[in-house]
């Protein structure tokens, strides 16, 4: 074996891991400080709406249902995926602490990947329970239950564990011998794996399957769903019917709407053609951060049974304190 070829068989076997790596972020974009600060307050909203609806669901027995157990879960996720994310983006810009340990930095990268992939299929989640409700209202509470919505709920949560966890690992099976500037507002996947210097074919399919799991199926999915959906509710004769199932329809969509239309665009607009590295960070940043916002106020908050919910805790809080009072 001649010495080339030793040089590659050691490289192969060696991963050369990089002490830390930069994250460039935003360049030249004037008044850029402004935008973090509206990311601080769209992270304190987001930790605001989302608990006081955890709060509510968790102290409301009413609410302890299998409709309201996805909700829960998608404020959790929503709470969990921003706070994994905005702190860091605010503390990396804002006191330009652009260095992060590499240890560190797939961590980030697991846990933004990770929440994100888990909003995209609660979505899912969502878009089952109300086929069930409309399509097969009277077989709902037989089919749609606590066990078999806590089994769908740990089955995604399991799948996107060892799903994000076997791509990160892969990333820490690259070797980086050149650049080590992340061209992302954080440990972006993408451009961290195309900064090594070895093969990264299966990083790059992995990707596409994961593309395809997070994105295009859900998509696919609640598009069957919602055309099975306008079948059933065009065979109604009843009106309020129709108009009460479309309420609960028309906020879901809307959810689907912020989720998906921004990533979706994002990734077309990736492959088909170029897009400013500025442009697709903060269609990024703001894809992650505002749905985790949004979706308390639109799904939850608004609908009745939250707001009587929230009318009770009020209710049960005031008398309490007025017996205090008296005592």
């Amino acid at each position: 074996m001649g010495s080339e070829d030793q040089a590659t068989t050691m490289f192969n076997n060696t991963f050369v891991r990089p002490a830390k790596f930069y994250i460039s972020g935003f360049s030249n974009i004037p008044h850029i400080r402004y935008f973090y600060v509206f990311l601080c307050f769209v992270y304190i909203m987001t930790v605001l709406g989302n608990g006081f609806l955890l709060l509510v669901i968790w102290l409301v027995k009413t609410l302890h249902t299998p409709k309201y157990m996805i909700v829960f879960n998608m404020a959790l996720t929503d709470l969990c995926g921003s706070t994994a994310l905005i702190p860091k983006v605010l503390d990396t810009f804002l006191f330009d602490r652009r260095y992060i340990i590499y240890d560190a930095c797939l961590s980030y990268m697991f846990f933004v990947m990770f929440f994100g992939s888990v909003q995209s299929w609660t979505l899912v989640i969502m878009a089952y329970d109300r086929l069930i409700a409309i399509c097969l209202p009277l077989r709902y509470h037989n089919i749609v239950t606590e066990t078999s919505i806590t089994a769908i709920l740990l089955f995604v949560w399991c799948f996107f564990v060892i799903a994000i966890a076997t791509m990160i690992g892969l990333v820490n099976r690259l070797s980086f011998c050149r650049s080590l500037v992340i061209n992302s507002f954080f440990c972006d996947h993408g451009p961290t794996f195309r900064l090594a210097c070895n093969d990264t074919t299966v990083n790059f399919n992995l990707v596409i399957s994961l593309i395809i799991i997070i994105l295009i199926i859900p998509l696919a999915f609640i598009m069957a769903t919602y055309i099975c959906i306008s079948i059933a509710l065009s065979r109604t004769a009843f009106r309020e019917k129709r108009i009460r199932a479309l309420k609960t329809c028309t906020s879901h969509l809307i959810l689907v709407a912020i989720f998906f239309l921004p990533w979706t665009g994002t990734n077309l607009a990736a492959v088909t053609s170029y897009i400013h590295p500025n442009a697709r960070m903060i269609n990024s940043a703001l894809t992650h951060t505002i749905p985790p916002l949004l979706n308390p106020i639109i799904y939850a908050l608004k609908t009745e049974e939250v707001m009587n919910a929230i009318k009770k805790l009020c209710k049960r809080h005031y008398l309490s304190n007025k017996k205090k009072r008296k005592t």
